[in-house]
């Protein structure tokens, strides 16, 4: 197994080479399928930065039959809060550049689509190493069912990730050719 720094190293270098490929209405084409099945339920989508794979269409859709959020970073060692969004709405740019509604009342996703660095068939997912999905999913887990699906080109995919026991696992992950259930 290698370190988590050379991990990410190579899975952004394939990342960048798949969203260099890709286009963003045929990549959430399999996302909007998945999130057709829950309609109605709150769901925190995320905006996507550099070379991530973009949710949006799919946000778009779920926006028009119940709530979606983004992640907002409130500070360091804590867990994500989520704000809600709609297609449209005025945005400012948050902690680390990602763009957050520039107002809105707070919501509580049962279903979050994490971005993420590598994934795993086993719902294993390397983040950025900050923590705040796997801090913010405990959290949620502990009060109620909570659905994570990892959002990712499936060049991201990596079979040997250095994964930690407080790494919280994918319930579901999707790419822009299919859907992976661990």
């Amino acid at each position: 197994m290698i370190d988590k720094s050379a991990a990410r190293t190579s899975a952004f270098e394939r990342r960048k080479a798949a969203h260099a490929l890709a286009t963003a209405r045929a990549t959430a084409g399999y996302l909007s399928e998945v999130l057709a099945g829950y309609r109605g339920v709150p769901l925190a989508g995320y905006m996507a930065m550099r070379t991530e794979i973009d949710p949006t269409p799919a946000m778009e859709e779920a926006a028009a039959h119940g709530p979606v959020g983004v992640p907002v970073i409130i500070g360091a060692g804590q867990p994500l809060q989520f704000r809600l969004w709609e297609p449209d709405c005025a945005m400012i740019k948050g902690a680390f550049g990602a763009m957050i509604p520039e107002a809105g009342d707070w919501m509580i996703p049962q279903i979050v689509v994490v971005p993420l660095v590598a994934f795993d068939r086993r719902g294993g997912r390397l983040g950025y190493g900050g923590g705040f999905y796997d801090r913010t999913l405990e959290a949620l887990r502990a009060v109620q069912p909570t659905m994570a699906i990892g959002f990712a080109y499936g060049a991201q995919e990596d079979d040997d990730l250095p994964l930690e026991p407080t790494d919280q696992p994918l319930d579901l992950i999707v790419t822009e050719t299919g859907v992976i259930t661990p």
